[in-house]
């Protein structure tokens, strides 16, 4: 099985960025562990963008015939969760299931994240568990 993780906006910053919230280990150091934790089961693809328009052309690319396929996509669009109608409709226009990640839990922090245009057009979302999030958005697409 093979899984490309998307992640948006700031998201680079994870271990640094307000770790009160998003706690103190940053994605790299936690992309070896998952890779560790599953590699007999999935092969792991990352990709990060703080550009809108990039993410959409990654989204894009799992339906080009000449690019590698992917059995799942896990995307945590960082802000644009909440303001990307274009990424909503990159997901919408592609055959790729994808779920919809966040580390913090939205709806218990500022109303205006409690809107996700993505929702609708993912298979799921998982919110609020951490970076354990991911962790859960594999085991839905290895069961």
């Amino acid at each position: 099985m093979k899984l490309l993780i998307i992640n948006g906006p700031n998201l680079n910053l994870l271990g640094s960025r307000e770790p009160n919230i998003y706690g103190s280990t940053g994605f790299d150091t936690y992309l070896e562990m998952l890779q560790g934790s599953y590699k007999s089961m999935v092969e792991l693809v990352y990709f990060q963008s703080n550009v809108e328009g990039e993410i959409i052309n990654k989204l894009h690319e799992t339906n080009d015939k000449n690019k590698p396929k992917f059995d799942g996509i896990i995307l945590n669009a960082g802000a644009y969760t909440h303001t990307s109608i274009a990424i909503a409709d990159a997901i919408a226009a592609i055959e790729t299931k994808v779920v919809e990640v966040h580390v913090s839990n939205v709806f218990a922090r500022e109303e205006f994240r409690h809107v996700s245009f993505m929702s609708k057009n993912c298979v799921g979302s998982i919110i609020g568990f951490g970076l354990r999030s991911y962790d859960l958005a594999i085991d839905y697409f290895l069961k």
